[in-house]
């Protein structure tokens, strides 16, 4: 082939590869057999090898670095992450929802954007032109630990965007967690090998996150689903928080399916007792519910 063939190419592997990623682990929905995948990404290697100065930091190739870190450095957040309010009783949650129609001078009921809150462990993701090039723990809220090595393991999350109209700059928090079922699959594991096994899902996936050696880290199950977007460039205005993280779909980052618009107290009280009926069977551990004022210009 020739150098033009050869790097149309080999962004047609990365672009399949991508996409597959996305249908398998994202929307559960492959599109390939695994031997399929395997193929094209055997390929893609083959390419990359015999023309290393073709590759790039966000092909599927590079997700997990074969170089453990001496320690992890720190990164500053441009947006402070901040805490959650809490209310624990349906009194609570009606004066809390007075107090915000009080702060926005309005008698009308009040549209949330509900979702369950996991019981994981809170990051950033800073994706530069598409490409991701940061992801951090929530630390103190301002100051965090760079985990981006560990962040690029997890094959739900994209490294470079998908779609298009992906602004210059996106900085996208989420929820790093792990799955019930892998975190039985690795409680196997570890008692298969005589090893200590972890005491929960979220003590699971901290320990996961901060190896110094990305590849235990891309041996664990790890999963993250968006919930929030903190700063962008250049992306278009939206009037709802629901509708700006539906987009985050669109390019390919992964969101919890349980997530729901509702409206007034009434609403939030609906949606908690229907997760407080589905959390046993739910695939992921939580403990509590998140309500957002949906609309942007009210929070």
């Amino acid at each position: 082939m020739s150098d033009k063939n050869i790097t149309t190419r080999i962004q047609s592997l990365r672009q399949q590869l991508n996409h597959h990623s996305y249908q398998y682990y994202v929307l559960d929905e492959p599109e390939v057999p695994d031997a399929e995948y395997d193929r094209l990404y055997r390929e893609l290697q083959q390419l990359e090898h015999q023309h290393p100065e073709l590759i790039t930091s966000d092909s599927p190739t590079q997700r997990v670095g074969d170089r453990p870190l001496a320690a992890f450095t720190q990164v500053r957040h441009e947006v402070p992450m901040l805490s959650l309010d809490n209310v624990f009783d349906e009194l609570e949650l009606g004066e809390f929802y007075r107090r915000v129609q009080t702060k926005l001078d309005t008698d009308v009921d009040i549209d949330f954007a509900a979702e369950p809150k996991l019981d994981g462990l809170a990051v950033s993701l800073i994706y530069e032109n598409g490409v991701l090039v940061r992801a951090g723990t929530r630390g103190d809220g301002v100051t965090g630990e760079d985990i981006t090595q560990n962040i690029r393991t997890i094959h739900s999350i994209p490294l470079h965007l998908m779609g298009k109209d992906w602004p210059a700059k996106l900085d996208v928090r989420g929820e790093v967690f792990m799955p019930r079922a892998g975190f039985e699959l690795l409680n196997q594991r570890a008692r298969a090998n005589g090893e200590k096994e972890f005491a929960n899902p979220r003590n699971a996936a901290a320990g996961s996150l901060r190896q110094l050696d990305p590849r235990i880290t891309a041996s664990r199950p790890l999963a993250m689903y968006c919930y929030a977007v903190a700063t962008t460039e250049g992306i278009k205005k939206y009037t709802t928080h629901s509708d700006l993280i539906n987009q985050l779909s669109q390019w390919g980052l992964p969101l919890c399916k349980e997530r729901q618009v509702v409206s007034g107290v009434k609403g939030c009280l609906d949606y908690f007792n229907a997760m407080a009926k589905l959390r046993n069977v739910l695939p992921y551990d939580i403990d509590g519910i998140v309500y957002k004022v949906n609309r942007l210009d009210w929070q």
